[in-house]
């Protein structure tokens, strides 16, 4: 059953006329009259009775006009829908953001991919590398912008996006305050406040290990938030990435001997063919102007 069919059939409804329906329709009535006639055959019984001038539709055409006039109004939803979809508009978005993530850096892409993209509604899914990728997998979230203490899975296509230090952060009167930067070695006995969910938190405690460095462990929570207040408070330190940084108060120092870098990068997977709300956002992430760490711009004013 072919949905032209189903059109004409309707026109043919409404204007009780197969000469004015097939001008409706642009068609020829012969060529109305054949579709008609096919339409019958497919439903197995008359659908109109022709008399000269007058076209009536029989008890099985009223039966099957309602049906009919649902099929094509569902088509034609379809059909705005998807071309909603491909034009942008009303079209969902899914992006998985590593919550270690200063909301500092995004801000300003998110602003200008709004301006960009008003039809797109973007929801942020946040969550750890490993839930992050598992999402990706699925198809649960359409991309991710997240940074991983080893190197990414083949099954992912990453593109770096920028770098960060790792700092220490502590509280106004701490006795690191009058330093430019701290060494590992000199954070022995100190108070810590671990950060659950720091896809570094593993090497960081290595290279104390190594050092032969002692924390204690006061505090521990999945929450960036609790733990920079906590800092903030004077309830001890944390290794915290220099963009995470944004409680006021927070006194932050580059981490050295050795320094701790991350990079940040924008993850799909692998030949995966993207939505075009997808591909909207992509395009705009690699586009988009990252700022560089201050302590970048500090090394460049120096060499300068």
């Amino acid at each position: 059953m072919d949905i032209h069919h189903i059109r004409y059939f309707l026109a043919v409804c409404e204007t009780r006329n197969f000469t004015r329906a097939g001008e409706k329709c642009n068609v020829t009535q012969p060529a109305l009259s054949r579709a008609i006639q096919q339409l019958e055959e497919e439903v197995g019984g008359l659908l109109f009775r022709r008399e000269r001038s007058l076209t009536h539709l029989t008890d099985l055409g009223v039966l099957l006009r309602p049906r009919f006039q649902q099929i094509l109004d569902e088509l034609t939803g379809v059909r705005q829908e998807a071309s909603r979809f491909l034009c942008l508009e009303n079209a969902n978005l899914k992006v998985g953001v590593m919550c270690t993530i200063g909301p500092r850096r995004f801000t300003g892409l998110l602003t200008d991919f709004k301006r960009r993209q008003q039809g797109i509604q973007l929801q942020l899914v946040e969550g750890v590398p490993a839930s992050l990728s598992q999402l990706l997998e699925s198809g649960e979230i359409d991309v991710a912008i997240m940074a991983s203490s080893d190197s990414f899975p083949d099954r992912f296509d990453v593109t770096p996006l920028y770098r960060e230090r790792f700092v220490l952060a502590f509280p106004n009167g701490h006795r690191l305050a009058r330093n430019d930067n701290v060494a590992i070695s000199e954070l022995d006995g100190e108070n810590y406040l671990r950060r659950l969910n720091c896809e570094y938190r593993d090497h960081l405690a290595g290279l104390c290990t190594d050092r032969g460095v002692k924390l204690r462990i006061s505090y521990a929570s999945e929450r960036e938030d609790w733990i920079q207040n906590m800092v903030s408070g004077g309830l001890g330190i944390c290794f915290i990435p220099e963009f995470s940084a944004v409680i006021p108060g927070l006194q932050v120092r580059p981490v050295i001997d050795p320094e701790v870098w991350r990079e940040v990068s924008l993850v799909v997977v692998a030949g995966r063919r993207f939505s075009p709300a997808a591909s909207a956002f992509v395009n705009s992430v690699k586009a988009h102007g990252w700022p560089e760490s201050a302590i970048v711009q500090a090394i460049h004013k120096t060499a300068a």
